[in-house]
């Protein structure tokens, strides 16, 4: 289990969660205006994506792509997707659309720092040419991960068998030292805005 999990899990019991989601209700506010205004449909995006131990589990992002852009077969993002809303695309630039996962680290689905959760379709696609692609699932899922820092998003199931290489170091290696610095990276690449 990633090391911040464990913190909060046995020694806070997850109890200060709520507190940096009240911290953050004026941004989930405002943000969700926003959205409203900007666009049509609603404001939370819903998609199952499967966490520890294989179980699928439901994650929650405010939404950035325009209604219906996810029907049919299950694609990837890139740079220049027409799916995203303009806001949208400022809200991926700042990792903004992702704070809605604390609500899926507070039921217990998700840690902080973790190797992010990916659809099934994908998975049956990465295991084929990566089976150990499996060891991620030893471990709870995160809004961050070292894969995430280190290499980005990525936008076909190659890019995606390269950034395995990360988490699966991660995994490896989990302290409590590589977990803040994976979030140091983490709000270094929002600041700047230099995520892939």
């Amino acid at each position: 289990m990633p090391v911040l999990a464990t913190i909060f899990e046995k020694d806070f019991g997850y109890s200060s969660l709520p507190f940096f989601l009240m911290l953050l209700s004026p941004v989930y506010v405002i943000t969700s205006i926003i959205i409203k205004t900007t666009s049509r449909g609603p404001i939370f995006f819903a998609q199952e994506r499967i966490g520890l131990h294989g179980n699928p589990f439901t994650i929650y992002k405010f939404r950035s792509m325009f209604v219906g852009a996810e029907k049919g077969t299950p694609m990837l993002s890139s740079d220049n997707d027409n799916r995203i809303t303009p806001v949208g695309r400022f809200m991926r630039g700042i990792r903004l659309d992702e704070i809605p996962q604390f609500y899926n680290v507070l039921i217990g689905d998700m840690s902080l720092v973790g190797p992010r959760p990916e659809r099934q379709f994908f998975i049956d696609q990465i295991m084929q040419r990566a089976p150990h692609y499996r060891h991620l699932h030893k471990v709870r899922p995160g809004i961050t991960s070292w894969g995430q820092v280190k290499y980005g998003y990525a936008e076909n199931v190659e890019e995606m068998i390269h950034r395995l290489k990360y988490d699966i170091i991660y995994i490896e290696n989990m302290s409590l030292s590589l977990d803040f610095k994976i979030l140091f990276y983490t709000i270094k690449t929002v600041l700047q805005r230099s995520g892939k």
